[in-house]
């Protein structure tokens, strides 16, 4: 599996992807808003795009749909229940289904609620997985829930799907949103060392190749699986007295994700 992170260098900071199979060349273009920059890199590595996944239906990732389809005959696929969102759905998928590239390539469904209720990720079948997670996991951080989705259920795709995966998955997110993510790891977790050294290694990193995190450093730099931690507890309290000492991890998420919509 060949993976091309595509930086648009928009103001919303977007990260599109081409994921394509070495032996046929094969491609599949993630949430293609840039369409140009997807389409000159495929051509470039001569790849031929057959297919094109959105995560959601959020214009920011469905905007190039219909040049991409256009330019290629691509197929669109995204999740069953977004067929109303999205226009010209070929596949609508569900949690478990497989979706193949080529000859060596396979990656599958995850149903991932919370930033929108119709979100899926993807999760590649490979020696080293990869999780291509649109807007529900961000590097140091999750998405937010302003648009369609709810936190309830984004803590639920936290808890009972992504912090279950292995810790060496790699995390292609939609956004690239690092540096202030890390911000405000260090504004609840003033004690975190490893997210400050890394905000000093990537506070004025280029995009264009821009660090490709695994699920286990997320664990020790993202505030939304660090629940249980109680130098974050001990920040929560503060700015929100009436919290227990020892509260349950749905809550500290979900005040989290309070606080982190104004942050």
């Amino acid at each position: 599996m060949i993976v091309e992170q595509i930086w648009t260098g928009n103001a919303y900071r977007n990260f599109n992807y081409l994921i394509a199979c070495p032996e046929t060349g094969e491609a599949m273009a993630i949430d293609p808003l840039d369409h140009e920059k997807c389409l000159a890199t495929a051509q470039a590595r001569g790849w031929q795009i057959t297919q094109v996944l959105n995560t959601h239906e959020h214009f920011d990732h469905i905007g190039g749909n219909s040049k991409v389809i256009a330019a290629t005959g691509a197929k669109l696929l995204a999740h069953a229940n977004a067929k109303n969102a999205i226009p010209g759905i070929d596949r609508g998928l569900k949690a478990g289904d497989l979706i193949k590239i080529g000859n060596t390539v396979e990656l599958e469904a995850l149903d991932t609620p919370g930033h929108t209720m119709s979100h899926v990720c993807l999760l590649s079948h490979t020696e080293t997985p990869a999780l291509f997670c649109g807007d529900t996991l961000f590097n140091a951080g999750a998405g937010n829930c302003h648009h369609g989705g709810h936190p309830e259920e984004l803590y639920d795709t936290f808890a009972r799907q992504l912090a279950q995966l292995a810790d060496n998955t790699l995390i292609y997110p939609g956004h690239d949103y690092l540096s202030n993510n890390l911000g405000f790891t260090l504004d609840r977790e003033p004690d975190n060392e490893r997210a400050r050294l890394l905000l000093s290694d990537v506070r004025d990193q280029d995009p264009n190749a821009a660090l490709v995190t695994s699920l286990g450093l997320e664990k020790e730099i993202n505030t939304f699986f660090r629940l249980r931690n109680p130098s974050l507890i001990a920040t929560l309290r503060d700015a929100f007295p009436d919290l227990p000492e020892h509260p349950e991890p749905r809550t500290v998420f979900l005040k989290l994700r309070e606080l982190r919509n104004s942050w």
